[in-house]
């Protein structure tokens, strides 16, 4: 069998799979289907300082090889999340876990990403910029340089962990992103968050989902994943997490030689629970297949 291991921001880990935030809950529910250490990690849901219902439903939209969502990062608070939802995970896992952190103001992001660079259990801090900056009118921090700057530079004078900077595709230019997210100390990056999309129902004549548009996600943005991933990764000299619209070994391989050092997985789990195991259990038969021995080796494998 080949090598699967991987180095993620100075941890390794057995392999590249990682199941992405919002696709995944916070583990434990996987862990009813199979065993979740078999995964390289996972990113658990979307974290914020204080407890949210999410967007108004509907939230949920099909589409051709894909969806579009506009959950609103619910979840339970960090508080929660620390003193509920971790125990549990700690249970049923025994790896470090991706903590996955969004804010709507530096000072949100701070204290949420402070508060989980302090669990036993997080390894890394995935800081989601792709969220409203409220006191800027609604923009995202992760749509121009200074903000995501802003945002990464204040999260890594407040935490020892690696920082990784989830970036939106939803800009004029990703690479100039990924390089102001680096110059602020950013230890890694990981992209693309969902595209923007929207559906509308013909019957009603209004859109699908309550909050009118929402994240488009699935193997229809898969080669738009790969594109910027390969644009990133000869751009920055940090690890690059790769995703959007992964749902074979095949795809993983492919976002390797790209650029990637590891993958999340996110649509595919929606659709089947075992997804992730079940590109984990086939990334070995398709390595022999293109006599790939080390899967490190294959990193940037694209010039």
């Amino acid at each position: 069998m080949g090598e699967m291991k991987v180095n993620l921001c100075g941890i390794e880990i057995d392999n590249p799979i990682i199941p992405a935030s919002g696709t995944f809950g916070y583990g434990y529910e996987f862990a009813e289907f199979y065993d979740i250490n078999c995964l390289g990690t996972f990113s658990f849901k979307g974290t914020t300082k204080d407890a949210r219902f999410g967007n108004p439903t509907p939230r949920i939209a099909e589409c051709y090889a894909g969806m579009i969502n506009a959950v609103g990062l619910q979840n339970p608070g960090v508080d929660k999340v620390i003193s509920e939802e971790l125990p549990r995970l700690a249970k049923c896992f025994n790896k470090k876990v991706m903590a996955n952190v969004g804010g709507f103001s530096v000072e949100e992001y701070v204290y949420t990403a402070s508060l989980l660079d302090k669990q036993d259990q997080v390894g890394w801090l995935e800081i989601n910029i792709s969220c409203p900056n409220v006191h800027a009118g609604g923009t995202n921090f992760g749509s121009s340089e200074n903000g995501a700057y802003e945002i990464i530079s204040a999260v890594k004078k407040s935490v020892n962990k690696p920082v990784i900077a989830k970036l939106s595709p939803n800009v004029t230019d990703i690479v100039a992103i990924a390089k102001a997210v680096e110059d602020a100390g950013a230890d890694g990056v990981s992209l693309i968050n969902t595209l923007l999309g929207m559906r509308i129902d013909l019957r009603t004549r209004k859109p699908v989902i309550a909050n009118k548009m929402g994240g488009f996600s699935g193997p229809a943005i898969f080669p738009v994943a790969v594109r910027m991933v390969y644009q990133v990764a000869n751009a920055v000299k940090i690890p690059v997490i790769g995703m959007g619209g992964i749902s074979s070994a095949e795809d993983v391989i492919e976002m390797m030689l790209a650029g990637a050092t590891a993958v999340e997985v996110g649509a595919a789990n929606l659709i089947n629970p075992y997804a992730s195991k079940q590109i984990i259990d086939d990334l070995p038969a398709v390595m022999k297949k293109y006599k790939i021995e080390n899967l490190r080796d294959i990193i940037k494998g694209v010039k």
